[in-house]
């Protein structure tokens, strides 16, 4: 989950490896899909084998890949704050893409997925996820039984995206000072992300409100029936846990089976949340600290990680390395390599070739895993992951920290997580700055479902373990299954893992609660 400024979407793409890796590969928006399913409407799939092939180069064997887009209620009478309302006419396009495995028996269903972020394209996730184990996708015994159904959630990629930050401000974002002290780089910092909310308001007004996750939920509940379940079966990285467990309390009822993996706790404000995610950063960075000086024939940066990142870092802000195209690794491009290698334990051997290679005057391995968690491609353009990350959450959030608080944890955390908590304290300027008003969404019981599987890292830096028991204790019917190993999410790194869930879907059969798998 990306909170504000920071904070990445669960799944990676990269290498067609899906669940819990580094970071995601988002494919451009491909248009043509075919006709717009009008609302309550069945849609009409077309095959869209260009996809997988933009995406991967080719489609896995044997699976069949469709499309489809239906049409959805902008606002669904949530009580939100916009003017258009169910009855309005209005709607948002969401896109769908489903794949069908040639030896799918006694099927199911569909298995619902969403990648997280906010801002991650289940269109392409559902292509990664279908190229199976090999490729960290899923098993057989899934794909036998279900469709694979990714959608593109309102204001995401293919969904009538958001679009209203300009290439050279999320350059100018990345590129910061993660940790601006002076008073005048501060204000700078704030003055760019007063640009940004301002330009995203002059652009959707009083339609920013829209892009919460309460009226994704909704039109979640939609793609079940487009799809023709009587009940959902999903499955929700990071982000998506979220979001499922919206639904699950708005219909608990059309249940059939959640996977919420890489939990996010929907109690947490603001303030409390960004204090999470830099305790998980510094905790999981540690880990990392740890490894390299155990395995220094592996780590060119040993003995001392720590040292030598934060070294990087502190050289960034006052001589950047310049690239052969000329780009200059800035202190905050090389924070943002740090966090994206944070993502997979297989990524903190990259983190420190990266950084040994910084050393000796070659930025290009740190702007490749940058530019990686940023979403922007060789030519400098960017997706609209982070603008639709912005108005999710945004519209999310009721806590709104003035200037002077924000100042003041930047300081706070600097002292207890050195490396990551002023980032994530002056990362929550671009909700502060933001102009649409919000709309919260719930947080209770889900009365009446059955019981959901909610799945947890113990090493998760994005969605730190913590927050797996309290989404479960939250929603009342959680059963915790916790993996001891690395990185962001769990399923399908290992057996423990992988035959737990599993069953779950397939059968309906519960871990046992309190399951533990180990790490390797």
């Amino acid at each position: 989950m990306r909170r504000a400024r920071l904070i990445v979407a669960g799944l990676a793409a990269a290498a067609l490896v899906a669940a819990g890796c580094t970071l995601p590969a988002f494919a451009p928006r491909t248009e043509g899909a075919g006709g717009v399913a009008a609302p309550g409407n069945a849609p009409t799939w077309r095959p869209c084998p260009e996809i997988p092939d933009e995406l991967v180069g080719r489609g896995a064997p044997g699976m069949r890949y469709e499309c489809a887009k239906i049409a959805v209620p902008r606002n669904w009478g949530a009580g939100t704050a916009a003017t258009s309302g169910p009855g309005s006419g209005e709607t948002f396009e969401i896109a769908l893409l489903r794949a069908r495995s040639s030896k799918q028996r006694d099927r199911l269903g569909s298995l619902v997925i969403n990648p997280g972020g906010p801002g991650g394209s289940g269109v392409d996730t559902a292509v990664y996820l279908s190229f199976g184990p090999t490729f960290g996708g899923l098993p057989a015994s899934v794909t036998d039984r279900f469709d694979i159904v990714g959608f593109d959630p309102r204001g995401v990629s293919r969904s009538s995206p958001v679009k209203c930050i300009s290439d050279a401000d999320l350059d100018a974002s990345f590129g910061y000072d993660p940790d601006p002290q002076g008073q005048a780089s501060f204000d700078g910092f704030v003055g760019l992300n007063r640009r940004i909310g301002k330009g995203c308001g002059d652009k959707y007004g009083d339609q920013l409100p829209l892009y919460g996750t309460e009226q994704a939920a909704r039109d979640m509940d939609a793609v079940r029936a487009a799809v023709g379940d009587e009940k959902l079966t999903y499955l929700g990285y990071s982000y998506g846990t979220l979001l499922g467990a919206t639904y699950a309390q708005l219909y608990p009822d059309r249940v059939r089976a959640l996977v919420l993996d890489g939990a996010v706790d929907p109690q947490q404000k603001l303030i409390a949340g960004s204090e999470s995610q830099a305790r998980g950063f510094e905790r999981a960075f540690d880990n990392f600290d740890r490894w390299c000086a155990a395995n220094a024939g592996r780590c060119p940066i040993a003995p001392d990680a720590r040292a030598a990142v934060t070294t990087a870092i502190d050289k960034a802000k006052v001589s950047p390395v310049r690239g052969a195209d000329g780009r200059q690794a800035t202190s905050g491009w090389v924070f943002y390599a740090v966090i994206s290698s944070l993502y997979t334990e297989s990524g903190w051997q990259e983190l420190a070739r990266a950084i040994d290679k910084l050393a000796a005057g070659d930025p290009a391995d740190v702007f490749k895993l940058a530019d990686a968690y940023a979403g922007r491609d060789s030519d400098g353009h960017y997706s609209n992951l982070f603008d639709a990350n912005l108005a999710v959450n945004c519209a999310d959030e009721t806590e709104k920290p003035t200037l002077e608080r924000i100042r003041q944890l930047q300081s706070q955390w600097r002292a207890k997580y050195p490396l990551f908590g002023p980032a994530l304290a002056v990362g929550m300027l671009g909700c502060a700055e933001w102009p649409g008003q919000r709309d919260p969404y719930p947080t209770g019981k889900a009365v009446g479902a059955p019981p959901i599987v909610v799945v947890g890292t113990t090493g998760d830096p994005a969605t730190p373990y913590e927050q797996t028991p309290a989404l479960a204790s939250m929603l009342g019917v959680g059963r915790v299954l916790t993996w001891e190993g690395e990185g962001h999410t769990a399923y399908p790194q290992t057996s423990c893992i992988t035959e737990a869930v599993d069953a779950y879907l397939v059968s309906l059969t519960v871990p046992r609660d309190g399951l533990r798998c180990p790490a390797r």
